[in-house]
């Protein structure tokens, strides 16, 4: 009899986020987590996954046969900075999709992508490695997400929006279409984008504007 072997799985992350991480990698049948990892923990489990201790135990997790890892934070700069920490170390990064997003077969999802319950990523769309599609958010067709970016619990992002590497777009805000906006830009929550945005901006409001 053939028996599944599964990934063994870290996860690197101990928080809010992380708890919504493990929710849906409890549903993905050729996945253990084995632990996950923290800088500072108050709890010893989640879900009766052990915590099992900073980031200096995982050159023994890999020794240990443990090849596989998600980033389960949700700043931005920080989850890259693990990620390629990560591949240095010579883990292979796995998503964690939930079962209750829509995700169009025609659509491209990179590496160690989350994308939580009520995603719909529509036909086309790009997601590209290390990205958060957090709960209940809309991305329509064409659409670009660069690596390490989030895009925020009920965010909608209308057809052939492109997002820059390591950027945030914040709860609830939309989207208009055609929109291109830059790197490491931060649009605050319940914003509305109708004019394309440059990098390392912060814009906030309807219509979205610089914050100052």
């Amino acid at each position: 009899m053939n028996i599944l072997e599964r990934d063994k799985v870290v996860v690197v992350g101990g928080g809010g986020h992380a708890k919504v991480i493990l929710d849906i990698l409890h549903t993905i049948e050729n996945i253990d987590v084995v632990g996950f990892t923290a800088q500072e923990s108050n709890i010893l489990s989640l879900y009766d996954i052990p915590y099992l201790g900073d980031d200096s135990v995982l050159p023994a997790l890999l020794e240990q046969g443990v090849t596989s890892f998600i980033i389960a934070i949700g700043d931005n700069n920080l989850r890259r900075k693990l990620y390629y920490k990560m591949l240095e170390l010579g883990f292979t990064p796995v998503n964690a999709i939930s079962p209750s997003a829509i995700i169009s077969t025609s659509a491209q999802i990179g590496k160690g992508v989350a994308i939580m319950p009520g995603v719909v990523v529509n036909s086309f769309s790009q997601i590209n490695d290390n990205v958060i599609i957090n709960t209940r958010a809309g991305i329509d067709h064409d659409c670009i997400i660069g690596a390490h970016a989030h895009v925020a619990p009920g965010a909608t992002l209308a057809g052939s929006v492109s997002i820059g590497e390591g950027t945030f777009i914040g709860t609830g805000c939309s989207v208009i279409p055609e929109i291109t906006i830059g790197n490491w830009t931060v649009v605050g929550a319940g914003s509305t984008v109708i004019s394309a945005l440059p990098s390392n901006v912060k814009v906030v409001g309807v219509p979205a504007k610089k914050f100052i």
